[in-house]
């Protein structure tokens, strides 16, 4: 555990103007993704989050991460979220334009980057060792929030890479503590069901088996069971504090 939040202190200490300016160039990109959603911008907002992905990849984990084991898997991870992103540009296959659904929902998400460092405090940690709006989970949060409200199309394969990583994130709380994690875990959940059920719908002329109406039955069922083992971690780790 000292090993994990000494690299989290590390690169906060070393990388905050960055990451002041990915959170005031993200800003500035959503407004113009919102206002005046230009080609330009489009483009503009997928090299972005291609860029965001792989700093995460190269200087989060490549870097300020090397002391921790499994951290080359981890980048490796990141970088081809980043790669997905790419390919989309190559493409065109996100339009990121705006959906018009799921607003306040998308609205929280893209926010919750900024409730980290609060989170953090409430929690009685301090700077550099705190969570960040630019470190793994805050930026997973943050996509989830840009697939909901820009794209039309999802892309299934990002999101089951986001959900997969929310389900690593969730084990954080009990091996570092670090119950900022649940944030980006409890988000995932009703993010998986509209994800899913999108999908599942624009493919609804081609017959399936089961039927649509049975898989949007399975996963409903699917996300409720998610939805509890995170309700029942949760408790888990408030009985834990409260044992201190």
């Amino acid at each position: 555990m000292e090993i994990f939040w000494n690299t989290i202190a590390a690169y906060n200490a070393a990388t905050w103007p960055v990451q002041i300016g990915f959170a005031l160039l993200a800003f500035v990109l959503l407004v113009l993704l919102y206002f005046r959603p230009t080609p330009a911008v489009r483009v503009a907002m997928k090299c972005f989050m291609a860029a965001l992905n792989f700093w995460i990849a190269g200087v989060y984990y490549m870097v300020y991460c090397e002391p921790r084991e499994y951290h080359g898997m981890l980048a490796l991870f990141w970088a081809v979220m980043g790669g997905i992103w790419v390919y989309d540009l190559l493409v065109k296959h996100a339009s990121l334009e705006r959906t018009g659904q799921h607003n306040g929902f998308a609205v929280l998400l893209l926010a919750m980057p900024l409730l980290y460092p609060f989170c953090s405090l409430a929690l009685g940690r301090g700077f550099p060792a705190m969570t960040m709006p630019v470190m793994p989970c805050s930026v997973a949060v943050f996509t989830i929030g840009v697939m909901l409200a820009f794209s039309e199309r999802v892309n299934i394969v990002l999101a089951m890479f986001l959900c997969h990583w929310a389900l690593i994130g969730l084990s954080k709380v009990y091996f570092f503590g670090i119950p900022e994690d649940y944030l980006l875990a409890c988000s995932t959940v009703p993010a998986l069901y509209i994800f899913f059920r999108e999908y599942v719908r624009t493919h609804a002329d081609h017959p399936t088996k089961p039927s649509r109406r049975v898989l949007d039955a399975l996963l409903l069922v699917l996300c409720l069971i998610v939805g509890i083992f995170f309700t029942c971690t949760l408790l888990h780790q408030f009985n834990l504090f409260a044992s201190l």
